[in-house]
């Protein structure tokens, strides 16, 4: 098994985001996702209606920036341009080409993407996960997947999308740890200032730290 640069494999798929110390956020009986943005309307799509578009199933491995993958994975979903074409297209304004597109999930965290990095033929809308629907660790109901990129980009809980003709501001631009905005796992873009060899032993050392913080988000989740 060959991985990307400077990734090690690990057994499972460890619980990841920003908020392991707390419990996943819940989830309604009937979830949606927002679209907004550049359109000539907003809208509203159930993750119902959503299920209904073209699928795929997509084996692919999970690599998170601190340096650890989970591998053997299988995803299933609908591609992103899938649905990009079918729900978000006809309804673009015409002035201006999308350059990025803004994911939120129900925790608050966001992801900014690069269109053309959104639209690769592997990037889903995922809601299973080695055959069963994701579990609330792993990004219930639905949430992004883009296997060629560190898993910062792959928001769980998806709840809302923005399509934007420029690029949206970034609060962390300047943070210690500002993340790469491609974060192309195989040209090792894990920072957005400093090349990715560099920062390897300072993400590596958070590794303990996000497993004992997950450990106690699922604790709690379960209580």
């Amino acid at each position: 098994m060959t991985l990307p640069p400077g990734q090690r494999a690990v057994e499972g798929f460890p619980r990841f985001g920003t908020h392991l110390h707390r419990p996943p956020p819940p989830v309604s009986a009937d979830p949606v996702i927002e679209i907004g943005g550049a359109l000539t309307e907003p809208i509203t799509l159930s993750v119902t209606d959503l299920a209904k578009l073209p699928r795929r199933d997509l084996a692919a491995d999970f690599h998170c920036v601190a340096g650890w993958s989970a591998t053997g994975l299988l995803w299933e979903g609908v591609p992103f341009e899938t649905f990009y074409r079918a729900q978000v297209e006809p309804l673009l304004e015409s002035d201006a080409p999308v350059s990025h597109i803004v994911f939120e999930g129900l925790d608050g965290y966001r992801s900014i993407v690069l269109f053309e990095d959104a639209l690769a033929d592997d990037v889903l809308i995922a809601d299973r996960l080695d055959g069963r629907p994701l579990d609330s660790d792993h990004g219930a109901p639905v949430r992004l997947v883009s296997p060629g990129q560190y898993g910062y980009v792959s928001t769980k809980h998806l709840c809302r999308i923005e399509f934007h003709t420029s690029e949206p501001p970034d609060p962390d631009r300047w943070s210690p740890l500002a993340a790469h905005r491609r974060a192309r796992v195989w040209q090792e873009e894990r920072h957005r200032h400093l090349p990715g060899r560099v920062v390897r032993p300072v993400y590596r050392a958070l590794i303990g730290p996000i497993r004992a913080l997950s450990a106690r988000g699922s604790r709690t989740s379960r209580q």
